[in-house]
């Protein structure tokens, strides 16, 4: 084992595996399969919002330590051909840090044609770049935003930089990056915010989902007492919408969806903490240094970067991606006693 920056996760070797079934999916001991790749590029970001990141920002990973874009592309290939992931997602810290991100997808589209290509971003800067990102394979983008409200936003992401987000957003729009979908943190800070971000939403033909805040902060200031819930949001859309429930179509999908003032617009709740979606977790994670995290929470890590750089074959790094699945916990165990948050946050893993 060795010490990984950002937090210590446990970084192991081969997982026993002599108890798996012979199949080449992305299977775990409790019988879920994972479709979904998560792709974490870079630590850097642009903003520094309290519920993820410490204001000075998260210590630098040694660019020698970051996968480069021909390794990100062959993991992708091997993912989508081998172990098969059917959708992928860049994320951060924020993807647009990378000036190479147009090659890596481009690179992806190549090597994974016709499987959906994602990001998710804060969107600063976005509006320079989403028609290339279009033009390169990107299929449409995730954006956070937590709030219109110019205060509140930079109170919140220690940057003052909403134009920037809001140009970014309908950039990506203009470029056909759609579905657009928006995702907002929920916080007692912005919950009197809720009905206007709805709103905006709305009006921009922007999907909006709201996320219970969990406890991946790099502060580690998160308390279950402070935290505003599912219930406590509907209540407080509900003196302004219609709200009827409609579930979820994909029962791997994390968000509720409710009908806003009877349909056909949606907003969904993705209540990870008071209604947590473990049982249907179809996700696989690569940290930007290369390492396969089964679970958010669990800070065991499988390193293939070592492994790619070593000389690995492809059916080599497939079956160590395999192990690290098979070893996928029951879920993240937020309301278990004696719960104890991720060494690593939320910036560093990557969502």
């Amino acid at each position: 084992m060795r010490p990984v920056q950002m937090g210590l996760p446990r970084v192991r070797g081969a997982v026993d595996v002599t108890d798996r079934p012979d199949v080449p999916e992305l299977v775990d001991r409790f019988g879920r399969v994972a479709r979904d790749l998560r792709v974490s590029i870079t630590e850097k970001c642009s903003l520094r919002c309290t519920y993820c990141m410490p204001a000075e920002g998260l210590p630098a990973i040694p660019q020698s330590r970051l996968l480069t874009a021909d390794e990100i592309v062959r993991l992708v290939r091997i993912a989508v051909r081998d172990l098969g992931v059917r959708e992928v997602r860049f994320t951060g810290g924020e993807p647009l840090m990378r000036r190479d991100l147009e090659t890596i997808v481009g690179g992806c589209a190549r090597a994974v044609p016709g499987v959906p290509l994602a990001m998710t971003t804060n969107a600063v800067g976005l509006e320079h770049r989403a028609q290339g990102l279009a033009d390169a394979g990107l299929s449409r983008v995730n954006i956070s935003l937590d709030t219109v409200d110019r205060a509140h936003f930079a109170e919140l992401t220690r940057r003052d930089r909403l134009a920037s987000v809001l140009a970014g957003i309908r950039a990506a729009a203009r470029a056909g990056l759609t579905p657009l979908k928006i995702n907002a943190v929920l916080m007692p800070e912005t919950l009197d915010g809720a009905g206007d971000l709805l709103q905006w939403c709305l009006e921009e033909g922007a999907h909006l989902r709201f996320i219970e805040e969990m406890p991946l902060d790099a502060d580690h200031a998160w308390q279950r007492s402070s935290m505003v819930d599912a219930q406590r949001l509907l209540e407080v859309l509900r003196q302004r919408f219609v709200l009827t429930e409609a579930g979820r179509e994909d029962p791997s999908a994390p968000a509720e969806e409710w009908l806003v003032d009877g349909g056909p617009a949606t907003v969904g709740i993705i209540a990870s903490v008071t209604r947590n979606f473990c049982e249907d977790c179809d996700r696989t994670r690569l940290t930007a240094e290369g390492t396969v995290r089964s679970c958010l929470f669990s800070d065991r890590e499988i390193d293939l970067r070592d492994a790619l750089r070593a000389g690995a074959s492809d059916d080599d790094l497939a079956g160590l991606w395999r192990g690290a699945m098979w070893d996928k916990w029951a879920g993240h165990g937020i309301n278990a006693a004696g719960f104890e948050p991720p060494q690593r946050s939320m910036g560093a893993i990557g969502g």
